[in-house]
């Protein structure tokens, strides 16, 4: 289910040409469409996650489903700009919250193990990453072929089997809940409850706040860095080969963060990403760029890319419990998603106006080390042992 939801997601450029110059809209039109997406996705993953503690995860992944494929149909039969909206935006946007990472590492939490939790995370955010892998050449053969209609329309068959991956995935609302050890959240308390108990945990602030960095790192870079390669004079696809070792590495990285959680604290690893991350930003825009620096910098930001992840959402399960894991995960994300549209908006804003992405870079790394100083250094105060090295 996460493969297939994240895949399309991932995929949609491939349409951008051909559909804004068919139908008569602006790429930035299009692209505020993707920005609604993201928006609806942060600010409704918070409510999909309370709706599975009263309703279970299959009735809330099966509607994901559907706004998938609704959202898919009025983009593929879009004459204008408000069915690109309402399709792109609103309603893929609405299926990510229910389908996509924060429900997906919640199915995955419930059905596993304590032990291996954080393993299985970790292999599960990996996969996440690969349905780009199915969707994007397919969704090219056919626009390329036979149009983006039939490209849009080839989406659509993929996005059906949404319904009986996630009508399987539901089969985790069968599974009891383990019994809660001390501070964390039970099920008979209020959705509005829980929110305030998780954000007068201060570890979970910190986490929360440092996350809004990682959002606004990662998609500053997938947004602007094909632009600079541009201005600096690379051969274009080497911003499309660059990305695609990102997506690559991302599986490597998401399997190594998510086996080290389950060993060392959770919260010190997700600082260590954002210094690393930080101090690769630094190295690359500091020099001019070659082919060669650029694959090995998608190499490295690719292993920290999803680490966070399976970090994120094991932090979260040991904090909180899982009966609000989906919930409390999801407030954590909407701040996530909050930085993605600082992170695109913000680096655009600051070329339009200086004509160059120096000082966003630069904001980008100070930002990022603080954020992961921040995190280590309040982790290593309050620090948490992992499920291996706790006694039994």
């Amino acid at each position: 289910m996460l493969s297939l939801s994240m895949g399309l997601r991932q995929s949609l450029g491939i349409f951008l040409q051909p559909l804004t110059h068919d139908i008569g809209i602006s790429v930035s039109e299009f692209t505020l469409a993707i920005a609604v997406q993201n928006l609806a996705w942060g600010f409704l993953q918070p409510v999909a996650g309370a709706l599975t503690v009263r309703h279970g995860f299959r009735p809330i992944m099966i509607a994901g489903a559907l706004f998938y494929i609704v959202g898919l149909v009025l983009m593929a039969s879009a004459h204008g700009f408000v069915a690109v909206m309402v399709g792109a935006g609103v309603l893929i946007g609405m299926s990510l919250a229910c389908t996509a990472a924060a429900i997906a590492m919640s199915v995955a939490t419930r059905a596993v193990p304590e032990s291996v939790r954080s393993t299985v995370l970790g292999i599960v955010s990996g996969a996440g990453s690969l349905g780009a892998l199915l969707s994007a050449p397919i969704g090219q053969v056919l626009n390329e072929g036979y149009g983006w209609r039939f490209g849009l329309g080839g989406f659509v068959v993929l996005a059906l089997l949404l319904l009986p991956a996630a009508w399987l995935a539901g089969r985790v609302d069968k599974i009891p809940l383990p019994e809660r050890s001390s501070g964390q959240i039970g099920g008979n308390i209020s959705a509005g409850a829980a929110v305030s108990m998780a954000f007068t945990n201060a570890s979970f602030v910190v986490m929360t706040l440092a996350y809004f960095v990682c959002g606004m790192q990662l998609v500053f870079i997938t947004t602007h860095l094909p632009s600079y390669l541009l201005i600096c004079g690379m051969d274009p696809m080497l911003s499309a080969q660059t990305l695609g070792v990102i997506g690559g590495f991302n599986v490597l990285g998401s399997l190594f963060f998510g086996w080290a959680g389950g060993r060392w604290n959770k919260l010190a690893l997700l600082g260590g990403i954002y210094v690393c991350r930080s101090l690769v930003l630094a190295w690359y825009f500091m020099l001019p760029p070659t082919p060669t620096t650029t694959l090995v910098f998608g190499a490295l930001m690719g292993f920290l890319w999803l680490g966070v992840g399976p970090l994120v959402a094991g932090a979260v399960a040991e904090m909180f419990g899982l009966q609000w894991q989906a919930m409390i995960q999801g407030l954590a994300f909407m701040s996530h998603q909050i930085g993605s549209f600082v992170g695109a908006y913000g680096g655009g804003l600051i070329y339009d106006t200086l004509g160059s992405y120096g000082l966003a870079w630069r904001i980008g790394v100070a930002v990022g080390l603080a954020a992961g100083v921040i995190q280590v250094a309040f982790a290593l105060l309050r620090p948490t042992a992992p499920p291996m090295l706790r006694p039994a």
